[in-house]
């Protein structure tokens, strides 16, 4: 009994602390949530994890094809151009094994996806979902610009 009292208080501790990762300037950030079209040939992503209190301590990592973009925190995004009119794969990890999402991304369009944290077994996961453009504007109003970054493997 008194062990899984100890594991609940820990789960419990992990989620509701709070991480941090580095921080671009507000300049940056804000010239980013500008939503400005993507560079020629491009589509241009926005990952974001909302400023919500559930898994607050965890920083999780996000990879947009295979390439590391950074870890986020609660209330960051992420701003990533890759090429268009090609299928890309959004992964993150979770409790046992990554989560990932592909998406058909079309030259000059934006995309939105809001990863989230989710409750595990010892540790919360990470999930991905795909938002609509009024959502996703929405969303990142108020997060600030992570820096890219390595990827806590």
């Amino acid at each position: 009994m008194k062990s899984v009292l100890l594991a609940t208080v820990i789960s419990i501790s992990l989620l509701s602390g709070c991480a941090s990762v580095p921080m671009e300037s507000s300049v940056e950030s804000n010239l980013a949530k500008e939503f400005n079209s993507p560079s020629s040939g491009k589509a241009g992503i926005y990952v974001y994890r909302k400023d919500t209190v559930v898994g607050s301590a965890l920083k999780k990592s996000v990879w947009i094809d295979k390439e590391c973009v950074g870890e986020t925190a609660k209330g960051v995004f992420f701003y990533h151009e890759v090429d268009g009119d090609e299928d890309h794969t959004i992964s993150t990890e979770s409790e046992f094994s990554a989560n990932e999402l592909m998406i058909s991304m079309k030259n000059g369009m934006l995309y939105y996806v809001e990863q989230f944290i989710k409750m595990g077994v010892f540790v919360g996961g990470a999930g991905l979902e795909q938002k609509d453009e009024e959502t996703g504007k929405i969303e990142l109003a108020e997060l600030k610009m992570a820096t890219k970054g390595s990827c806590g493997e």
